[in-house]
């Protein structure tokens, strides 16, 4: 077999006989990579739970408004259906109770919905736990 002589300029084997400095600047280039994806994944995160934190919201709003809307036009009609058999007074109170019950339902509703949003980001908090326990021993 015949050896391939080395001449100044040849290209070496990447992983032969590279410096400290190389092996250095590689690490960190690949740390700064990984941060950059972690941020990145962070990002997405917080984005989806403002979403959901959103649409709870909205639902908030929609059920604000439409119970509102309901309160008025049928509480109105039916104040006036009852004020035939008994006392408008009575007929109105009645009515309100109805529609406190409705209100109350709707709160706990919107409530269950906000509980589920979560501020933290999970997966990246887990993904940022692993690269710790990985940049402490890298063989493992």
């Amino acid at each position: 077999m015949a050896s391939i002589p080395s001449t100044p300029g040849a290209a070496e084997p990447r992983g032969q006989d590279r410096s400290v400095g190389e092996l250095l600047s590689d690490v960190t280039s690949d740390v700064q990579a990984l941060f950059r994806q972690e941020v990145e994944l962070a990002k997405a995160e917080v984005k989806e739970e403002a979403s959901r934190a959103g649409k709870a919201a909205g639902m908030y709003g929609g059920a604000g408004f439409g119970g509102y809307m309901v309160l008025v036009f049928l509480s109105l009609a039916a104040v006036f259906g009852l004020a035939n058999v008994m006392d408008l007074g009575w007929a109105a109170l009645i009515v309100a109770a109805v529609w406190a019950v409705v209100a109350a339902v709707l709160y706990q509703r919107g409530r269950a919905r906000m509980r589920t949003v979560s501020p933290k980001p999970e997966r990246t908090v887990e993904t940022m736990k692993e690269n710790a326990e990985w940049a402490r021993h890298p063989t493992r």
